[in-house]
C-alpha cells in the first residue's frame, strides 16, 4: 500500500515555516487531524477536519477508518520526539506513513542557549510526573524540559529549591520559533509565583547548594537513599544483583517480593526505555516503593500489591526476573521460569538455609551460576572500628535457553 497517512511537524511560524513537501501534504489532504492550535494555523478549505479526542486512541481509530484517503496529521515540531508520531508509528506500518519533521522545541531552545543537544538531558513534563526531573539532577547537568502548562516553571522551581538546587539558572522560552517568542531567565529560587504562556520549554543548568544530593545512575545507591522497614537489598549486594540482571534498553523486569523496591528502581535508573514491575504483598511496603520511586526520579515503576504467583496474571512478559522475597512459596520458581522469555535472566538472592537448598536444587536441574556474597562493614567501636558482617547472601543467576 502506498503511503496515505502523513505526519507533518508545524512550528509557531505556521504554514510559512513548512518545507515544500510538508506544505504539499497539508494542501492536498482530504482529512486534516490536529489540536486546536495546529488546525487554527491552516485556512479553511475542502479537507475534513478531525480534532483530537480523549483518549487519543479514539481519534487514532477514526484515522484508521480513513485508510486509503489522504490523511495529514499536524504535530508540534518533531513528531517522533515526545510527539503524536510515536503513537502513530506503533499503530500503523511505516510503509503507510510519510513523516516530515520540523525542529523540535528541544532543538530550538538549545540553539537559543548555545547548548549541544547531545550533551543535554531532554525530558517531557507534559502528562508526566514532575518527579521525573529528579533523575537528572547533577552538578553542571543541562536539562531541556517540555512543560505541561504555564505553571510548570513555578512548580519546577519549587522542586529544585526544596532539593537544594535553588541556584540553578532557569531559562523559560514561550512560543519558540514564532513572532511571539519570549524568554524569562531567573534562578530557580528567585522564580516566585511568576506565570508564563502555556506553550513553553525550559532550559535548566543544575547548580546545587551544600544540601543538594546528587545520586549516581550506576547501580549501588547508598542504603540511606531508600526509605525501608528493614526489607532492603544492601548496597554491595544490590550492585552485584543489578550486574547479574544485566539491564538492556527496552527490557522489562519483574521484581518479585520487592520490599522497598530498590532493585526495580535501580533497574529503571540505569537508562531510558526500560520498564519494571514491583510485586509486593504488603500494602505498607507497596506504598514505600511508590514513595522511593518518586523521590529517586522513576515514578513510572508499576507496583502490583499481591502475592506471586497469583499476582502475575496479565503482566507483560519479563526479560529479567529478580526474586528477593517469597522464595519459599511452593512452585514459585517454576512459574517464574515459565513466564520468562527465552534468553531472559532469572536472579534469586537468599539468606536462609532453606532458601539456599531451593536454589541448589534449581541449579542442579537448570544450571546457571551460584555465588556467595559476604560483606563486612567497618563500624565505630569506641575510639576504633570493628568489622561487622552482613548476613551472607547466596545468589543464583541463570539464563533461560529453550
Amino acid at each position: 500500500m502506498k503511503p496515505w497517512l502523513a505526519v507533518v511537524g508545524i512550528g509557531e511560524d505556521g504554514l510559512a515555516g513548512l518545507p515544500p513537501a510538508g506544505r504539499a501534504l497539508v494542501d492536498t489532504a482530504e482529512v486534516l487531524v490536529g489540536g486546536v492550535r495546529q488546525l487554527g494555523m491552516v485556512p479553511q478549505g475542502g479537507a475534513e477536519r478531525l480534532l483530537w479526542e480523549r483518549p487519543l486512541d479514539r481519534t487514532i481509530e477514526t484515522i484508521a477508518a480513513h485508510r486509503g484517503r489522504n490523511v495529514t496529521v499536524l504535530a508540534s515540531g518533531n513528531p517522533l520526539w515526545y510527539g503524536i508520531g510515536v503513537r502513530l508509528v506503533h499503530r500503523f506500518s511505516r510503509h503507510e506513513m510519510t513523516i516530515v519533521p520540523q525542529p523540535s522545541a528541544f532543538s530550538l531552545a538549545a540553539a537559543r542557549l548555545g547548548w549541544p543537544v547531545a550533551d543535554c538531558a531532554a525530558v517531557t513534563l507534559h502528562g508526566r510526573p514532575l518527579d521525573t526531573l529528579r533523575l537528572h539532577l547533577a552538578p553542571g547537568r543541562r536539562i531541556l524540559a517540555l512543560s505541561e502548562d504555564g505553571d510548570t516553571p513555578r512548580a519546577v522551581s519549587q522542586l529544585l529549591t526544596g532539593l537544594g538546587w535553588g541556584p540553578s539558572p532557569l531559562a523559560v522560552f514561550a512560543h519558540l520559533g514564532g513572532a511571539r517568542e519570549t524568554i524569562v531567565e531567573k534562578e530557580a529560587q528567585s522564580w516566585g509565583e511568576r506565570q508564563v504562556p502555556a506553550l513553553n520549554t525550559m532550559g535548566i543548568t543544575c547548580r546545587g547548594t551544600p544540601s543538594a544530593r546528587a545520586l549516581s545512575l550506576f547501580a549501588g545507591l547508598p542504603d540511606d537513599a531508600f526509605e525501608h522497614d528493614g526489607q532492603l537489598t544492601k548496597r554491595e549486594v544490590r550492585a552485584a544483583t543489578l550486574a547479574a540482571l544485566a539491564p538492556l534498553p527496552g527490557e522489562t523486569l519483574w521484581d518479585v517480593g520487592a520490599g522497598c523496591g530498590s532493585i526495580a528502581i535501580e533497574w529503571l535508573r540505569a537508562g531510558d526505555g526500560r520498564s519494571a514491575v514491583a510485586i509486593e504483598r504488603h500494602a505498607t511496603r507497596a506504598a514505600i516503593i511508590a514513595h522511593n520511586a518518586a523521590r529517586l526520579g522513576v515514578p513510572g515503576v508499576r507496583i502490583v500489591a499481591g502475592t506471586a504467583p497469583e499476582a502475575l496474571d496479565c503482566l507483560p512478559v519479563p526479560d529479567a526476573v529478580f526474586v528477593g522475597g517469597g522464595i519459599g512459596e511452593p512452585g514459585l520458581l517454576p512459574v517464574l521460569w515459565a513466564r520468562l522469555r527465552s534468553g531472559g535472566r532469572l536472579v534469586a538472592n537468599v539468606v536462609t538455609a532453606q532458601g539456599e537448598a531451593r536454589l541448589l536444587a534449581w541449579h542442579r536441574s537448570h544450571g546457571g551460576t551460584l555465588t556467595r556474597i559476604a560483606v563486612s562493614r567497618a563500624e565505630p567501636f569506641g575510639q576504633h572500628h570493628l568489622w561487622r558482617s552482613l548476613a551472607p547472601v547466596t545468589q543464583l543467576a541463570v539464563t533461560k535457553h529453550d
